[in-house]
């Protein structure tokens, strides 16, 4: 294999990268940087809240389009907050911060 054909490798290999989430622990830790409720989270992706508590808890994972759109949020937020985009061992991961059902 050349050398440009390798560097188009390489390429392909870190733009697959974009379409990966942070850990569930770090996607909780985000939100509430932000000050953000997952009822916040779930009307701006499209979904109901229970969806944001198990994408949070790794019980799920969103799907297309969902998940462009929260990972362009969780992208935008740890931008805004890079501190709390580091997972940071032993911290609990809030199940539910608001009292809205959905």
């Amino acid at each position: 294999m050349s050398d440009p054909d390798r560097l188009k490798q390489v390429d392909a290999l870190l733009d697959g990268l974009d379409d990966v989430l942070p850990p569930p622990r770090v996607r909780a830790q985000l939100r509430l940087a932000a000050g953000l409720t997952q009822q916040d989270v779930a009307d701006a992706v499209g979904v109901k809240r229970l969806a944001v508590v198990r994408w949070e808890l790794g019980k799920s994972t969103p799907r297309r389009p969902q998940r462009d759109v929260y990972r362009h949020l969780l992208k935008r937020l740890a931008e805004r907050f890079p501190d709390a985009a580091e997972a940071h061992e032993g911290m609990a991961t809030p199940a539910s911060d608001s009292g809205g059902s959905g």
